[in-house]
């Protein structure tokens, strides 16, 4: 075979010789990625041999070759250099001229420019992996790549002109608290408050906005639950990644092509509880699903989740009015009580001016309720750089002597 002197058409004829290899090798490209670079690294160096007889152009750079390769047949393409990239945290397509980025917090438009048919091809290959699917009936897809990245899709007719693509990469850069420490989110006297009040068993309400670091934190307070305790946790898709030898992750599913099989939340949550844990955990608190974790809760099963809120108090509201979408017969009179009496701690993140994300607050929810708006006790407030102790204390201290723990010992460094 003859090759173009073409340097385009130079990567479409190799791209096309790897991808014959793979189909006869029966290599599935997206699971066996270095059996991929292996062919790609035998095709480039057969190409490079030939090169020296002058019968096709020589290569310049052999590793970026055998890279593009790789992405185009096992990756995701023009994509693969952002998803490679540790600085890139999201990546989000608007139409195929107008791709965007977001590093530490803040987003940039990049240079790169597609065509209809690449994206096409980009979400058809990402979808194919997670098992989910993208059509008229239904227009709008949450899916995990194989890298642990979350993918949302909306079909254009929804969006205007074009279909709107989002990845949401997992950038693990924190783990544990202690993590959040050494990256300036927390205060070091805040993270072990709030490790304690993990191990006590404390309800603890994650709250923020979008990329604000809330399935972050949610992880670092997972990985304080002790090893002996059975954690059962409930997400759209699966994001949460902590240590545990006694973890069951689950996730909801779409509806079939026959409209059957669809895996809500709230089924997830219901079905949680039969499976005896010991903690339940949901990813993101959005509906209904609410009213059933807040049973959970207030039935003395410790638990956690996240939510969208603009401040610890909002998230404490959401948490009321949530639980009413779920019928008719729930009224307010029952769910604000409920809420004060079933949650304990409200973390409440941010991101400041210069794309950090901190920890802005962490209040107390001690149970009272005065003409039906929840009474909160501060006892981290953020001013300026510094997460300062506030008068708060936290609720049922019985559940910290239990473990022999002095939470007045705890924060009174701190002040």
């Amino acid at each position: 075979m003859t090759l173009t002197h073409d340097p385009v058409g130079l990567v479409d004829d190799l791209d096309r010789t790897v991808r014959e290899l793979v189909r006869r090798e029966g290599v599935d490209p997206q699971r066996d990625a270095a059996v991929v670079r292996r062919i790609a690294e035998a095709v480039v160096r057969e190409h490079d041999e030939r090169s020296l007889t002058g019968q096709v152009v020589p290569v310049a750079d052999v590793g970026a070759l055998v890279g593009e390769l790789v992405a185009r047949v096992s990756g995701f393409g023009p994509l693969q250099a952002f998803l490679d990239d540790p600085t890139v945290e999201e990546i989000w397509i608007n139409d195929p001229s107008r791709v965007f980025v977001a590093r530490r917090g803040r987003h940039e438009l990049t240079n790169l420019v597609l065509t209809r048919a690449q994206v096409t091809e980009l979400v058809e290959r990402m979808l194919k992996s997670s098992g989910r699917r993208l059509d008229v009936s239904a227009p709008f897809v949450d899916a995990m790549l194989p890298q642990g990245h979350r993918l949302h899709v909306v079909l254009e007719g929804i969006s205007r002109g074009f279909s709107a693509v989002n990845i949401r990469k997992f950038v693990l850069r924190a783990g544990q608290l202690g993590d959040l420490v050494e990256l300036g989110s927390i205060s070091p006297r805040a993270a072990a408050f709030l490790e304690a009040s993990v191990r006590a068993g404390l309800n603890i309400l994650v709250a923020g906005g979008t990329q604000a670091g809330k399935t972050t934190l949610l992880n670092c307070l997972a990985a304080s639950i002790p090893g002996g305790e059975r954690v059962v946790s409930a997400e759209e898709v699966f994001e949460l990644r902590f240590p545990h030898p006694d973890w069951v992750p689950m996730q909801t599913r779409q509806a079939g092509l026959e409209g059957t099989g669809e895996i809500r939340l709230r089924d997830l949550v219901k079905e949680a509880l039969r499976m005896r844990p010991s903690r339940v955990i949901v990813g993101e608190v959005r509906s209904e699903e609410c009213l059933d974790l807040l049973l959970a809760l207030n039935a003395g099963l410790p638990g956690m989740c996240t939510l969208h809120a603009n401040s610890a108090r909002e998230a404490l509201v959401k948490m009321c009015t949530l639980p009413l979408l779920a019928g008719e017969n729930i009224s307010a009179r029952f769910v604000v009580p409920t809420v004060a009496a079933s949650v304990d701690l409200v973390v409440h993140l941010g991101i400041d001016p210069h794309g950090t994300r901190r920890v802005n607050e962490i209040v107390a929810v001690p149970g009272r309720v005065e003409n039906d708006i929840i009474e909160v006790e501060p006892i981290f407030v953020r001013h300026g750089q510094e997460l300062r102790r506030t008068h708060g204390m936290p609720p049922r201290l019985e559940l910290f002597e239990r473990l022999g723990i002095d939470v007045h010992a705890l924060l009174q460094e701190g002040r």
